[in-house]
């Protein structure tokens, strides 16, 4: 049999993934591939990862930058500081389109753009436990507008996928409200609750995010300060008050943290394939399947599926499930991703690539992390703040990132660098 001795080996130029394109280029030119998939490949490509470079900064607030999203096309990046404002940018020029007062007394924590209200409409949260309206008028003026409130600061809002009108928003009190544009009205879903040994320590837990399920928007996460992510089905509230929904509909945790009060949640994300992602404070980052949930009472050993609600809920099984997942006499655990720190403050995750391929965080050590979403492989880690890496954005139709942290600026990250990355030797002790 004809074997290829070491040295052979050695020289044989590796095959790249910018290599690995080219018969998918032919196929599309032949029109044996469309080219919609041609386009989804080569965008997942990891080539373009270990490319990421930062193409411009934008530097105009005058604090730290808690949040930065992009609009449904893609165009406009909206960010949200420490200096109370909100910036409307375009980030390929590095132009400012708009900047206004979000009318917030404390710190922005959240801005997002409305989708389909040619991108007049602005939702906000900030650390004065404010909600509020930012509704751009036809002569470029601003009007905002205070919706509700918490008691204690709002972290995090999330919109309804596709809606212009309706949005959540969630806060240290716990509460969780549900919001409707149309009419202005702010409702009290429920106040997040212990469970029930700690009822007599831990009167609510204090919420950090909250995320939409982007296949079936019936369904909404909430995380905080104890190790539980909780699922809810706003088609179980009754919108008269007569009933009480604050039993989620299932509970997601790794099986090792259960019980540990030292941990607790600081940033959720679904994927297209509706995964969940869960970003834990001092520990590390998992991905949870839908059948991965412990059921709605969270008093079980290790994760069980709630089957008796898998046809109602819309979940669809195993979509990234390892070997030790598929045997039955195996514990049923979550992808797990390492390399980061997440210690000091309230950073999110996210999803990235055209098919949600990969994963990305930011870190107490001021760096953006990359990994594998397949497998948890860390494939980059990037210098990107002095201080802290809080906020990492994908942009929703191409390899785009988007980051801020402590500095006052925000970093868009494309692949145009010439020369493909590598990992640091030593990342733990950087």
């Amino acid at each position: 049999m004809w074997q290829v001795n070491s040295v052979d080996r050695m020289n044989k130029r590796p095959i790249t993934a910018v290599y690995k394109a080219i018969p998918d280029l032919c196929h599309r030119e032949l029109g044996h591939l469309p080219p919609r998939n041609f386009a989804l490949r080569l965008g997942a490509s990891e080539d373009l990862v270990l490319r990421l470079d930062v193409l411009r900064k934008l530097a105009k607030h005058r604090g730290c930058v808690n949040t930065v999203s992009f609009n449904t096309d893609g165009d406009i990046l909206v960010s949200g500081s420490d200096d109370w404002r909100v910036i409307l940018w375009d980030w390929e020029t590095g132009g400012i389109k708009l900047s206004f007062h979000s009318g917030h007394t404390n710190n922005v924590f959240q801005a997002k753009i409305m989708p389909h209200s040619e991108d007049r409409s602005i939702v906000t949260c900030a650390a004065d436990g404010q909600v509020r309206h930012a509704q751009i008028l036809e002569n470029g003026g601003v009007e905002t507008k205070f919706l509700a409130k918490h008691q204690g600061r709002a972290h995090k809002l999330a919109i309804e996928p596709g809606s212009p009108h309706i949005f959540y928003t969630c806060g240290e009190d716990g509460l969780v409200q549900h919001f409707d544009l149309r009419t202005g009205v702010a409702t009290e879903l429920f106040t997040c609750q212990p469970i029930k040994d700690r009822w007599n320590y831990m009167p609510v837990i204090h919420l950090n995010a909250i995320a939409i399920d982007p296949r079936n928007p019936n369904l909404f996460a909430v995380a905080g300060t104890d190790e539980y992510t909780r699922l809810y089905d706003i088609r179980k509230y009754k919108w008269d008050g007569s009933t009480d929904f604050g039993q989620p509909t299932d509970f997601f945790c790794p099986p090792h943290l259960i019980g540990d009060e030292r941990v607790g949640i600081t940033g959720l994300a679904f994927s297209e394939q509706r995964e969940l992602l869960v970003s834990y404070n001092d520990e590390f980052i998992y991905l949870f399947t839908q059948d991965m949930g412990l059921g709605p009472n969270p008093d079980h050993e290790f994760p069980k599926s709630t089957n008796c609600d898998a046809d109602e809920l819309g979940f669809s099984h195993g979509s990234v499930l390892s070997q030790s997942n598929m045997d039955g006499d195996e514990k049923i655990t979550p992808q797990v991703f390492k390399g980061h720190r997440n210690c000091e403050t309230v950073k999110g995750v996210n999803f990235f690539g055209p098919k949600c391929e990969y994963v990305v965080s930011g870190s107490d050590c001021g760096r953006i992390f990359v990994w594998k979403k397949k497998g948890g492989q860390l494939i980059r880690v990037m210098e990107a703040d002095k201080h802290v890496v809080n906020c990492i954005e994908s942009h929703p139709h191409s390899m785009v990132l988007a980051s801020s942290g402590i500095e006052h600026d925000i970093k868009i990250w494309t692949p145009k660098a010439l020369e493909k990355a590598t990992l640091p030797k030593i990342i733990e002790q950087v």
